[in-house]
Formats: structure tokens, C-alpha cells, sequence
């Protein structure tokens, strides 16, 4: 009961605080009044002096008083009490304890907010030191007072503290209490017995000891009281954790303390820095034994404590040597368990005859906790004490405490410490994969209520460090495990919900409803139960056939007859305890309402056809089934199955004859069980990260070690192919370093561009660099002709690089990490394709491999990379990505085989078209190898006796003319541009002879290596050995590359680079699994270069549930950890996005970010925007009919007063004229996205004058995209909600090139301190919105001119807008009536939902038929039946490369983001009216 009343009030509480405050109730509260008096940033200048007696009444009342309410210190916290009054005003020796934890309490908010913390005391350090040490007199001493709730308190600070290592000013003060000197507190024969294992350590103890004999008394103390304040605080918490009792009344604020100080004493031994010392201390104090045998551990209470206490058990004897900080393998684990074992097996021998047996008996069979217990159970006290003080677990018995005396602990002690440790990996592989019901509801575990942050949890979490990769890979695997679990629930319950499962009369399952996605099963069968293999318990394989009657809309049953091979379904059993017509209310729990029993997972293996075979999946014709039903053939969990019969051996129900419901999931979220079993494959296998690697990726060591100026494999000399446009330019990117030249190029190029001398300096250079100093040696170099042909002229760079951006590319062709932090607009995209494209002509031999977050993003890339003077042989798109490539080339491995067989086709006609200009008979074009025959025989024959004819050692002993008369292949070069040899000297027509040489063997080079395609007959071969062989610069996702680590490393698939775009979105583990997808070779990984290009500064990969996002810090990317840890990064400083006063609203954030020239000089940047007064301004939008934000369901925010405001703006610029693809409507929350639509729906959709806007879209979803104008719209009038991290803030008024428009309640989001500097330059402008309606698009009026003051229209409000909007249209309408003959601006009106199909020339072309399509159908078709044979993903069915129209993305966004409430629509409907 009292478990239960505990949840009860922690979720009244929840509750209670996620009541949002009104505007009003924030300006009347007493609070906002004090602030406003003595240190609120809006009336500074008329502050009151500092009165230390306002601190201690606002303590007392508003914290205290108010049971430390999260509202009460959210509105503390937002006036900026901390940085204005708290902080700035402390006084180590007169602040009361009451300021202190005011302090701690701001600080702990910050966190709970996830905003930057530390700041003000960055910025005033002083007395910092003080007020820390302070902390821990309070924590420690009773004179305080404190209550539970304050020490709980100032042990979450202390955790924040020991997870901000990266910060100077607290690693000051906290590596004090982890050191080496906190063995002090240890015994002295357990210091020996340590001190002894590691020698190292006997010298730095030496050099304390001497340390400590110099200090004087008083130094010595605060030094004594810093090395034991751990200890003492842990004596501390186990005094309290003693006085619990097993049954009766438990104040639950104690309960929170204990749970609280073993999240602190977990994130102490999960970081290495913090358990290399700690570790022995806590061991020392025996806490995991203490907290084992506590009442508290057996209490329903001390759920979550017994949950947190197995994970600092783990963490305590965590495979790693605590000093050196290596791994240790399982045989090493079972070696110190060995060691232990005999260590007392001999002090047994020796000392006790009572155990002469235990003595002598093997280790592995006494290494249980059964048989450990059989021999000590009937021992004394006393000699268990003896045995305890012999191996340094306690001091001698004479100086024992009372509960060292006590047999159950004693017996706990040894047992605990020489039982064999159980395999964490053996538990992992034996773990089932899909989530089960006891998992997918488990509070404790998928936390379901909104995560305030107030309580802890028993997750891990993602800091800063790991200790091992095993450690960085386990904790991923649970996190990643647990978020799926998280997103598969929110499936099941919307599903079970719609099908409204009802108790029929006969106790059978009636369905009232029906699901998109679920369907009732009517028949499943297990068929078949594989043999275990040699070595494990599970079945090899379980599979079973499951039935439903598809009678629902044939496009729903399309989609279920085309579940694709290895598609994640789940089989459920409900039981519903109501009768038919029963409501299910969905803000109550769900479990009980449908009476859900059981869950399991299954994979699909196909879908049966009338005679019971699978159909195979391919591009022929599906046979049609008749009837309804069908079949679906799936592989079962093993692990799971085997769990199940050990249930049912037990008299337990069997699960598999009580399924009822299938439910199917969209295929882009379906990826969960591909992504754990490669993690669970790298666990299980040697992890060979690249040794320069691996220390960062942990955390460890120089942050700086692996950038490429302390890389010992640093190259001098590089070429730098066509990123310069000119040695102007070049010398404009290295301001800090002397160029030179060699003197006959600098004479030369004295005047850049002339025609004078042998070489000029003009592009390309290659570059040598002095690594020991600062000049660089800069050469010229001609890139010999490829031919005579246009097309054979190279593709050049056409981009001016800054200096910054030219660092950033130094630095990713040279070996190591490379980070590229790319604030908005800085050209990250421009700066990856030259650094991919100076790679690939640098070290051709290598291969790279480019990872991003999003297909939108990869393509982006391989657009530009095609554009770039790269063989488009060599590019290869991995995923189904493809198809939305703006090119009618397809670079997937289907394309690509297809062009290079197309491509054979017509070199081996240009070889007999050579054959026939040179008189050559038989058919030396039939295949590659007969070609390559020609060439040695006839080809290579001709040039040498031509080479001998025309060059000699002195050049003028051959006449000019002679060059173009004996060339052999002039015929065959008769359609190049005429004449090919111009005459004019030797050198220039040798040159182009060798030229026209190198086209013709370039010919046979590239016959020669697809001569493989000859010999692999099937398609499947092909593709592989184009991934494997054929292509140097391969791109993919990063869910791809997780989904197909185990295939691409079974194909033997290398690569040397990785380039990462939109690092910062990546999920750490999703970052990681990419290092891997390659076999170590001779035990080394071959990476040798890895460039991020990212932007911490926008918005983290998207997690949905808060407490992983919040608590276990799952939203941190890799790249952002590394950044934090301090590795070296090129910011790149100049943006040419937008405007340069739109750049200022987030410049702030970055360290120096600059414009470009072209955003000042350019001409649509010098031209205002037409019909604004203004280019960017903050628009406030008051109540509309009293009325704000609304939330009809939870966190589904809306605001009508914007909603409509937004669009009568969006409808006023296309009456000017504005083209609706160049305006995007952005808004930070899903509901007020779909409101906005609905208004737009119904205002303008379609009318053929007005139209829909380019986006409307959250800013979540429309990161990495722009557009000219954004229409923006904040939403909240009653609390500044998640716009609140700055990362939103920064995306949001980034979007923007000429226009921003910001809807929003001004005065709540100007008093935010995190926004200050962006609603700052807003603000300076008008809230009311300022229009010049007679203007036209576009207008010639500049950006710079102040617009005649009668001519502005002033805007006060949104119906006033409407009201205006609907007269300008009407005069619109009723001018072009009155003047047929005009001509209409709006000669082509857009159509409703098309602002993102094709041009229809792209359509026409893809229907074109020809006989390379015949073809590649034909190499489709083989490849796919080839996968199909062996299990591989398939091919879709082609699609027209086309994207779906606006109407399709709605529906599947409104499916993915719909509510599971059913009166949303009505509430909609309701708000508009």
C-alpha cells in the first residue's frame, strides 16, 4: 500500500507541475514583483541594494514553504534570480545556508532544464571554492539541520558536478576528492595490499607523504577533510540506510536520498578518472554488501534502489584494471577470480582447520554462491571475522565496528567477493531482442509518464567517458534497446485502441473498430522448431504461420500483402474485461482497459501463396490470391521460444495458442532488431578501433592527439587539385604563413595570367608544407590533356574558399580526426565534396565512405560530388535513397552495374571503331579480353614506332608538322574538333598527342577492369564485386550502414576514409557502428582519416522519450561529446545564407561567424523585402477571443490567433506577389503545424491565386533546409516551453535567407535569459507588424532606405490583418475582372499539394523507352532473384523520380504524429469556429 501511495503522490506531483503558468499569473506573482525590485534584467538601473534577508524569507516561503514546487523555482529560476541577485552576491562568510541552497537549487534547475549551468560562475570564479567546500561542510556536519530533501539536494549538485569534468573551474575542485590521497582513509594493510598490486603507485604515495609532512596544521586539515569527505559521506548515508526498518512507516524523502546517493556512487564508478581511486574506497566500506542486506532492498519502496543497486554492483566489479585503464577479457575476469579463490583456500589451509576441506577442493566447485554457503554456514563469527581481517576485508577483529560482527554480513562479505561473476556478454546473446509486456510497460524501466527530471531512474547514461568500449557498447545497446521499446508501445497502444477490442457474450474477443496497421488473427500454427546448435540451449530456428482476413480498403491491403522479408511484426493476445460499447478512456492506463496479456516479436520470411509456398519477392507480378485471407510465414525470437516452453514445462499457459491480433509497423521505424544485433555482433566480437582513435572515442587522454599536426603519418606535400581559383586566391587563404614559389614559377607569374615562360602560377598547386615552421612551398603543375574532346576538359571547383574553409580541407586530406563545426549557411556541404574530390585524386588507390543522417542530406552531397572532375564509375549510392537524386543516373549498385555494363558496351564499340580507321581485321571487339589482345598487338605497337619517329632527345630535329603526319589514330579522332594538331610548336602538339594516347588507353585501362563483369555471370555477383572492388567513393545513411555491418564485412567490403555530414544528428552509437564496417586487418583497423562536419549548435538526433533524453542524455551525439572533451575543430566563420541583420539574431552563438560579400553586395540582398517595412521583425500576437495556446492533448500545442495571422501574412506577399515556393511556414510543435495547415486549407489551398506555401513544417523537421521567407510561429503564451534550448532557437531563425517573420507573445519570450540576445535585436524593432501594401513583387526600393512614413501601414493586431488581407484581395480580383486583357502575374497558378513534384521533362524522360533500359530491367531482375536466393534485401519496384506530392506527406506525417485521442479533430474544429 504505502508503495502504492508513494507512486500515487509522485504522480499527483508530476501533475501538478506540468500545469503550465499563464502570462498573468507570471506578471502578478510575488515573485515577479521582488524581481522586478531588487534584480530582474528588465528594470535594471532601478534595482534595490542587495538584502540578504529577502533571500532567507524567499527560501522559507516560496521554496520551502512551497515544498520545493517545481513552478515556484521555474519562476525563480527564469527571472534570472541566480545570475542577476544569488551568485553575484555571495559571501563565503556571511551567505546563510539558506543563499547556499538557493544556489544549489537554481543550478539544479538549470540542469533539469537542460540549459547551460555553469556560466555565471565562469564569469565570476572567485568563490567558487569557498562555497563548494562550504557544500560539503553542510553535507557532512548535523549542526545544519538539514532535511532530507536538502541533502538530497546538494548530492544531485555534487552529481552535476562529477559529470562536468570538462569544465576548468569544477574539475578543480572535485579531482581533489578522487585522487590517489583518499587512500588515506584506507586501512593500512588494505593500502599496502594495494599499493603493493601497482609499484607505480608506491612512488606517487612517497611524494603525498613528503607533501603532507611540510603543510602546516591548518592546511593539513582542509587537506585530511577533502581526502575523507567521500568516505565519511558513504559512513553517512549507510548510518541512515541502518535506521530504516523492514516493515512499519518510512519517510519517503529518506527513500529519495538513498536512491539518489547510488545514481551518484554509479556515475562515480562509471567514469574512470572517478573510479581509479574511489573504487577500492567504496570497496573498502563494503557498501554494495551493506545496501544488499538493508530492509530497505527487500521493502516494496526500494523498487528503484534495488534496481540502482544492480547496476552499481555491476559497475563495481566492471571488467577493467582501474589504474591502467585496459579491458579484461572474460579469461583475465577468471583469473582474479581464481586468484581470490585460492588466495583463500590457502589462508583456510593455513589458519583454520574447519576448512581444511574448502582447502583442498577444486575451485570450480566451490565457486558458486550454493556451495560458498555450505562451507562458511557453519562457522563462527569469530573465525569468519578472522578469515575477513586475514584478507584485508576488515580491520583485526579488536577494532571492528558492531555490524562488522554481525554473521549474515560477514557471510555476505565472502561470499560476494569469491562467488564466479555470471557473463554479462552470455546474458546479452541469451536476451530476446523484441520486447515483451513485462518490459514494454515496466514504469521503472520505459518510463511512460512525462519525464520532469525531478527523480532518477535505473538507466545508464551517456557521459562524457566510458570505461571501456564493451561499457560504451552495452550502455548504447540498453539505451537504443529501451527507446525502441518506448516507440513500439506508443504502436501497440494506438493500434489495440482503434481495433476497440471488446468481451463478446460467449467470453470470445469481439473487435469494434479496425487498425491501418493491425489486423485480428484467425489461425497460427508453430511449423517448425530447429535443433539447438552444437553449444546453446535455444532452437537454431522457430517458425510459424499466422492468418488474417484482409477485408479492409485495397490500399491498406496492399500494403500488408507487401511486407518485405525481414520485416518486425508483433503477435498480441488480448483479453478485454469490458462488454461491447465499452469507452476506453486513453489518458487512463492501458493494460487494464483492452486486458493486453502477452507480446512477442517476429520477423517476416514471407507470405504464403494458395498452395502453402512463400511468394518470392521480385519485380514479377505477385499471383493473385483469391479470397481474403492470407498467410504470413515468420521466424520466431529462439531465445524467447525457449523461455516460453520452459514456462510451459512448468504447468505455465503456452503463449503461441492465445495470439489474437497481428500488428505490423511503417518500415522507416521498423529498424530496431537490425541495429541491437549489430551491436550485439560488435560485443561479441574484437572491437579494433584505429589505435589513434581510441582513447578520444572513450574520452581519454590529449583531446588534441589525433589531429593531423600531432600525427606521426603527416604528409607535407598535397596536392590541392582545383580548390584555389587563382594564386590570388591562395594566398589570401594562408594569411598567417609565408608563401613561396620556385624562382622560375615566381618569375613567371609576376604578372598572374600572362602568357610568358614555360609555367605560370595558375591552378592547380600542389602545396608543401614546413611542418616545423610557417611558409609553404606552393607548385604549379599542368594536368596533362585526356584528349582531344570537350568533354575530356576536367570539371573545376568553381567555389572561393575562405581561409577558414581552406583549414578545414587541409585538414581532412591529411590523416586523423578531423571536426568541421558548420554554423548556418557556412558552405559544410562545399567544403565535404572538396575534400572528398582532393582525396580521391590524392590517394587514388583509396576508398571512401560517406555517412549521413538523412537520404535529403546524402543526395545533396552526391549532387555536388558529381559535379566535381570525378569518374562517375567510381560513385556508388547505397539505401533507397536514390531515387530521389536529382539526375536521371542511377548510382545505386543496380544502376551501377547497369552502367558499367552499358558503359562496356560502348568503349567496345569505340575499339572497333578504332579497329576500322586502322585496317585491323577479325573481331577484336567482342569481349574485354579480345580488346585487351588488340591493344598489346596492335595498339601499343603503333605508338611505340610513333614515339620513335617523332620525339628525340633534341626537339629540333623533328619538323612540327611531322607530329600530326605520322600520328597513327588521326582517323579515329576524325570527329573530335578540327584540326587536332594546330601547328604552332612541338611541345603543344606532342602534348596532344599524348593526350589523344592517353584517351585511347584509358579505353582499354577501364575494358580491363570490367572485364570482371564478363566473368561473374549473375547480377548479385556483379553488385558485390562493384561494392567491394570497383567503387572508390561510396555513400549511405547511417541507419544503412548500421542495417548492413554483418553483410558488408561477410563481403569483405574496405575503405580508408569516413566523411560524416550532419554528425551532430547522429545517434552516438549510429555514429560508431560506421568505424566498424570493415575486417581489422592483421589486427589493425585501416581507417585513416575521419572528418565530422556538423553543427552542435542546432538540434541533437531526436529522441521521444523525455526520461532517455533527459536523464540518460541519449540525445548527445558523438560529435557533440567529442567537442565538449575539447578536440581541435575548424568554425567556419563566414555564412552566405542570409542577410547580414537576419545572421545577427543567432551570430552570438558561435565563436566568430562573418559574412561572406555576396550577402552584402549581391542584388536581392541589397533590395528590401517587398510590402515589409522591415526584413525580420517580432510580431506580438495578443488572445484571440480570449484564448492563447490551447492543448487538446497532451503537448499537442496550438494557437488559432497565429495560426490565422501566419497565413493572412503568407496570403498578403502572394497578392503582392511573392512566388509561394520561395515562403516556408515553420512552427515549433506538431499541433500548430496541423492547425496552420487546416487554415490554410481553408483560406487559400485553392484558390488558384494564392496557393500553398513551399513547407509548412516544425523546425525540427525543416533543419538543414532554407527558403526565402519564413513565416515563423512560437506558440506558447503561457510558458517559453522547449524553445527554450537555445539549439531550437538557433535553426529556427536560421532558415531564412531575405526574410523572418517571427509570431510570437513578445513579452513572454523576451524575459527568457537563455533567448536574451536573439529577442534583444528583435525587440529593438516594432511588435506590430509595419507594411507598405502598394508595393509589387519585386520591388526596386532598397534594404538601406527608410520608406516614406505615409506610406506605411501599421497592423495592430490579427483580426485587423484578416480584415485588411480580405479587402486587398477582393481589389485584386475585381482589377483583374475590370482588365481581361492584362496580364496576369499569376500566369501559372499553383495546383493544391504540387509544390514538390518534378518538371514534367523529368517524367517524359523516364518514360522514354530504349535498350539500355531493356537491359537494365534484364540486370535487375537477376540481381534481385539472386538476393532473394540468399536472403538479401531487395530492390523496390522502380519508381518515376518524382516526389510525393504535398497531399501523400501530410497523410503519412498525420499518421505518424496522430494522437491517440478521438476527439482531436472535434477540437480542431471547435478552436477554428
Amino acid at each position: 500500500m504505502e508503495g502504492k501511495n508513494r507512486n500515487k503522490a509522485s504522480t499527483g506531483q508530476n501533475n501538478e507541475n506540468k500545469i503550465p503558468l499563464t502570462l498573468d499569473q507570471i506578471n502578478s506573482d510575488c515573485v515577479t514583483q521582488v524581481a522586478s525590485k531588487y534584480w530582474a534584467p528588465q528594470t535594471i538601473g532601478n534595482h534595490m541594494e542587495f538584502d540578504a534577508d529577502i533571500v532567507d524569507q524567499i527560501y522559507q516561503e516560496e521554496i520551502q514553504g512551497a515544498k520545493f514546487m517545481i513552478r515556484r523555482i521555474m519562476m525563480l529560476e527564469f527571472s534570472q534570480y541566480l545570475e542577476n541577485y544569488l551568485w553575484p552576491n555571495y559571501k563565503p562568510e556571511s551567505s546563510s545556508a539558506y543563499h547556499v541552497l538557493s544556489i544549489v537549487i537554481m543550478v539544479n534547475e538549470k540542469f533539469r532544464e537542460r540549459v547551460s549551468a555553469w556560466q555565471i560562475f565562469q564569469k565570476l570564479p572567485e568563490n567558487f571554492p569557498s562555497f563548494f567546500k562550504q557544500l560539503m561542510e553542510m553535507s557532512l556536519d548535523e549542526k545544519w539541520k538539514l532535511t532530507f530533501k536538502e541533502r538530497t539536494i546538494i548530492l544531485i549538485f555534487f552529481n552535476h558536478c562529477f559529470n562536468s569534468l570538462e569544465i576548468d573551474l569544477i574539475r578543480d575542485q572535485v579531482q581533489k576528492l578522487v585522487s590517489l590521497s583518499i587512500w588515506t582513509c584506507l586501512p593500512e594493510g588494505r593500502r599496502e595490499q594495494e599499493l603493493n598490486s601497482f609499484p607505480k603507485l608506491k612512488k606517487f604515495w612517497k611524494v603525498i607523504q613528503k607533501k603532507d609532512a611540510k603543510e602546516n596544521e591548518e592546511s593539513r586539515a582542509k587537506t585530511e577533510f577533502e581526502r575523507r569527505f567521500l568516505q565519511r559521506l558513504m559512513q553517512k548515508f549507510l548510518s541512515l540506510l541502518a535506521t530504516i526498518p523492514l516493515e512499519g512507516d518510512i519517510d519517503i524523502e529518506a527513500v529519495h536520498y538513498c536512491e539518489r546517493f547510488l545514481e551518484l556512487l554509479i556515475d562515480l564508478e562509471a567514469l574512470l578518472p572517478t573510479r581509479r581511486f574511489f573504487n577500492v574506497v567504496m570497496d573498502d566500506c563494503h557498501l554494495v554488501t551493506r545496501c544488499h542486506l538493508s530492509a530497505l532492498n527487500h521493502r516494496s519502496e526500494g523498487k528503484l534502489f534495488a534496481q540502482l543497486l544492480d547496476m552499481l554492483k555491476f559497475y563495481a566489479r566492471f571488467e577493467i584494471n582501474d589504474q591502467t585503464g585496459d579491458p579484461l577479457t572474460d579469461r583475465d575476469m577468471m583469473q582474479l577470480h581464481y586468484d581470490r579463490i585460492t588466495a583463500l583456500q590457502k589462508a583456510a589451509f593455513v589458519k583454520y582447520s574447519e576448512l581444511r576441506r574448502f582447502a583442498l577442493t577444486n575451485v570450480a566447485s566451490i565457486n558458486t554462491r550454493e556451495a560458498l554457503t555450505k562451507h562458511f554456514d557453519g562457522l563462527s563469527t569469530t573465525v569468519l571475522q578472522d578469515v575477513a581481517a586475514y584478507l584485508k576485508l576488515l580491520p583485526p577483529p579488536d577494532n571492528s565496528d558492531k555490524d562488522e560482527k554481525d554473521k549474515q554480513f560477514l557471510m555476505e562479505l565472502l561470499i560476494s567477493r569469491h562467488e564466479r561473476r555470471a557473463s554479462q556478454l552470455e546474458a546479452l546473446n541469451e536476451m530476446p531482442l523484441y520486447p515483451t509486456e513485462d518490459i514494454i510497460w515496466n514504469e521503472n524501466i520505459v518510463p511512460t509518464e512525462y519525464f520532469s527530471g525531478e527523480g532518477c531512474l535505473a538507466l545508464p547514461k551517456l557521459n562524457l567517458q566510458f570505461l571501456t568500449l564493451h561499457d560504451y557498447l552495452l550502455r548504447n545497446f540498453n539505451l537504443f534497446r529501451l527507446e525502441s521499446t518506448y516507440e513500439i508501445r506508443q504502436d501497440i497502444e494506438d493500434s489495440v485502441f482503434r481495433m476497440k477490442p471488446w468481451k463478446g457474450e460467449d467470453g470470445s474477443v469481439v473487435f469494434g473498430g479496425w487498425a491501418r496497421m493491425a489486423q485480428p488473427i484467425t489461425a497460427f500454427s508453430v511449423v517448425e522448431v530447429g535443433k539447438p546448435n552444437i553449444g546453446e540451449k535455444q532452437p537454431s530456428r522457430v517458425r510459424a504461420d499466422v492468418s488474417v482476413i484482409l477485408d479492409v480498403r485495397n490500399d491498406v491491403k496492399h500494403e500488408w500483402e507487401n511486407l518485405r522479408k525481414h520485416d518486425a511484426c508483433f503477435l498480441l493476445t488480448v483479453r478485454p474485461p469490458g462488454p461491447p460499447g465499452t469507452h476506453f478512456n486513453f489518458r487512463e492506463p492501458f493494460v487494464p482497459q483492452v486486458g493486453l496479456v502477452y507480446v512477442r516479436g517476429c520477423e517476416v520470411e514471407g507470405m504464403l501463396d494458395h498452395l502453402g509456398r512463400i511468394i518470392e519477392e521480385g519485380p514479377d507480378p505477385r499471383p493473385k490470391i483469391p479470397g481474403g485471407q492470407r498467410t504470413f510465414r515468420v521466424w520466431l525470437d529462439c531465445n524467447q521460444y525457449k523461455l516460453d516452453m520452459d514456462r510451459v514445462s512448468q504447468n505455465g499457459e503456452d503463449v503461441y495458442d492465445t495470439f489474437n491480433i497481428l500488428m505490423r509497423r511503417k518500415p522507416k521505424e521498423n529498424n530496431f532488431k537490425a541495429v541491437l544485433e549489430t551491436i550485439r555482433d560488435l560485443m561479441n566480437t574484437d572491437c579494433v578501433v584505429p589505435e589513434w582513435l581510441h582513447d578520444i572515442i572513450l574520452g581519454y587522454g590529449d583531446p588534441g592527439a589525433a589531429h593531423y599536426s600531432k600525427m606521426p603519418n603527416q604528409i607535407p606535400a598535397l596536392d590541392f587539385n582545383d580548390t584555389f581559383l587563382s594564386y590570388a586566391h591562395l594566398k589570401e587563404s594562408f594569411p598567417d604563413h609565408e608563401i613561396r614559389t620556385n624562382e622560375e614559377d615566381g618569375k613567371a607569374g609576376e604578372k598572374e595570367g600572362g602568357q610568358d615562360g614555360p609555367t605560370k602560377l595558375v591552378p592547380p598547386f600542389r602545396l608543401t608544407f614546413n611542418l616545423q615552421g610557417k611558409d609553404i612551398l606552393v607548385e604549379p603543375h599542368v594536368i596533362p590533356s585526356r584528349g582531344p574532346y570537350p568533354f575530356n576538359e576536367p570539371k573545376k571547383n568553381a567555389v572561393r574558399f575562405t581561409p577558414t574553409q581552406i583549414e578545414a580541407i587541409r585538414s581532412g586530406m591529411q590523416p586523423g580526426l578531423t571536426m568541421v563545426v558548420g554554423p548556418p549557411g557556412t558552405g559544410k556541404t562545399d567544403v565535404a565534396v572538396q575534400i572528398i574530390s582532393n582525396i580521391y585524386h590524392n590517394f587514388p588507390e583509396q576508398r571512401t565512405l560517406i555517412v549521413t543522417h538523412s537520404n535529403m542530406a546524402l543526395n545533396q552531397l552526391f549532387e555536388k560530388i558529381m559535379a566535381l572532375d570525378i569518374d562517375e564509375r567510381h560513385l556508388l549510392r547505397m539505401g533507397h535513397g536514390e531515387e530521389e537524386l536529382e539526375t536521371e543516373k542511377d548510382f545505386s549498385r543496380y544502376g551501377r552495374v547497369n552502367y558499367v555494363l552499358a558503359k562496356r558496351l560502348e568503349l567496345l564499340d569505340q575499339v572497333q571503331r578504332l579497329q576500322q580507321s586502322l585496317g585491323v581485321t577479325g573481331d577484336v571487339a567482342y569481349t574485354c579480353e579480345t580488346a585487351g589482345h588488340f591493344f598489346r598487338l596492335h595498339i601499343l605497337a603503333r605508338w611505340e614506332e610513333y614515339l620513335a619517329r617523332v620525339r628525340s632527345d633534341k626537339s629540333s630535329e623533328v619538323a612540327v608538322e611531322d607530329v600530326g603526319r605520322f600520328f597513327p589514330f588521326a582517323k579515329f579522332f576524325d570527329d573530335a574538333p578540327q584540326p587536332i594538331f594546330k601547328g604552332r610548336s612541338y611541345v603543344e602538339d606532342m602534348e596532344i598527342a599524348d593526350g589523344c594516347w592517353r584517351f585511347i588507353r584509358k579505353i582499354f585501362s577501364q575494358l580491363e577492369e570490367f572485364r570482371a563483369f564478363e566473368l561473374l555471370r549473375s547480377g548479385l555477383d556483379r553488385s558485390r564485386y562493384l561494392l567491394v572492388r570497383e567503387a572508390k567513393i561510396i555513400a549511405m545513411t547511417c541507419t544503412h550502414a548500421a542495417l548492413k555491418r554483418r553483410e558488408l564485412v561477410e563481403l569483405g567490403f574496405k575503405y580508408d576514409n569516413i566523411l560524416m555530414e550532419e554528425a551532430a544528428q547522429i545517434l552516438e552509437i549510429e555514429t560508431f557502428i560506421p568505424l566498424l564496417l570493415q575486417t581489422p586487418q592483421d589486427g589493425f583497423n585501416r581507417l585513416k582519416r575521419w572528418i565530422m562536419i556538423g553543427d552542435h549548435h542546432q538540434l541533437p538526433p531526436v529522441i521521444k522519450n523525455m526520461a532517455f533524453q533527459k536523464y540518460s542524455n541519449m540525445e548527445q551525439s558523438l560529435f557533440t561529446r567529442v567537442v565538449r572533451l575539447g578536440v581541435p575543430t575548424v568554425d567556419l566563420d563566414a555564412q552566405g545564407r542570409a542577410r547580414p541583420s537576419l545572421c545577427s539574431l543567432y551570430q552570438w552563438r558561435y565563436k566568430k561567424l562573418g559574412n561572406l560579400e555576396h550577402v552584402s553586395s549581391g542584388p536581392e540582398y541589397r533590395v528590401a523585402n517587398t510590402g515589409f517595412v522591415y526584413d525580420f521583425q517580432l510580431i506580438n500576437v495578443d488572445d484571440f477571443q480570449g484564448v492563447g495556446e490551447s492543448e487538446p492533448n497532451p503537448y499537442f500545442f496550438q494557437n488559432l490567433a497565429e495560426a490565422e495571422y501566419v497565413v493572412a501574412v503568407f496570403m498578403y506577399m502572394r497578392l503582392l506577389g511573392y512566388p509561394a515556393e520561395k515562403i516556408s511556414i515553420l512552427t515549433t510543435y506538431n499541433g500548430q503545424k496541423h492547425l496552420i495547415r487546416d487554415v490554410v486549407n481553408t483560406r487559400c489551398a485553392n484558390n488558384p491565386l494564392i496557393g500553398r506555401p513551399s513547407k509548412i513544417d516544425t523546425v525540427d523537421k525543416y533543419q538543414g533546409q532554407q527558403n526565402d521567407y519564413i513565416l515563423l510561429s512560437l506558440v506558447r503564451t503561457r510558458a517559453v516551453g522547449h524553445l527554450r534550448d537555445v539549439r531550437r532557437l538557433v535553426v529556427a531563425t536560421s532558415r531564412a535567407r531575405l526574410g523572418l517573420y517571427v509570431f510570437a507573445r513578445a513579452a513572454l519570450f523576451a524575459n527568457c535569459f537563455e533567448l536574451t540576445p536573439t529577442f534583444r535585436s528583435l525587440l529593438q524593432r516594432p511588435t506590430d507588424l509595419r507594411l507598405l501594401p502598394e508595393e509589387t513583387y519585386r520591388t526596386e526600393r532598397l534594404s538601406t532606405e527608410e520608406p516614406d512614413t505615409d506610406a506605411v501601414m501599421v497592423i495592430n493586431d490579427m483580426p485587423q490583418m484578416a480584415t485588411f488581407v480580405y479587402d486587398l484581395y477582393r481589389k485584386k480580383v475585381e482589377a483583374i475582372a475590370k482588365d481581361p486583357n492584362a496580364e496576369k502575374p499569376w500566369a501559372k497558378p499553383i495546383e493544391p499539394m504540387q509544390e514538390d513534384v518534378k518538371q514534367p521533362v523529368v517524367e517524359e524522360s523516364d518514360s522514354e523507352s530504349s535498350e539500355a533500359e531493356v537491359e537494365e530491367v534484364r540486370i535487375i531482375n537477376e540481381i534481385e532473384e539472386e538476393e532473394e536466393a540468399s536472403g538479401r534485401e531487395t530492390r523496390q519496384e522502380p519508381v518515376k523520380k518524382q516526389k510525393k506530392n504535398e497531399e501523400e506527406e501530410e497523410k503519412e506525417e498525420d499518421e505518424k504524429e496522430e494522437e491517440p485521442v478521438a476527439s482531436t479533430e472535434e477540437d480542431q474544429d471547435s478552436l477554428r469556429k
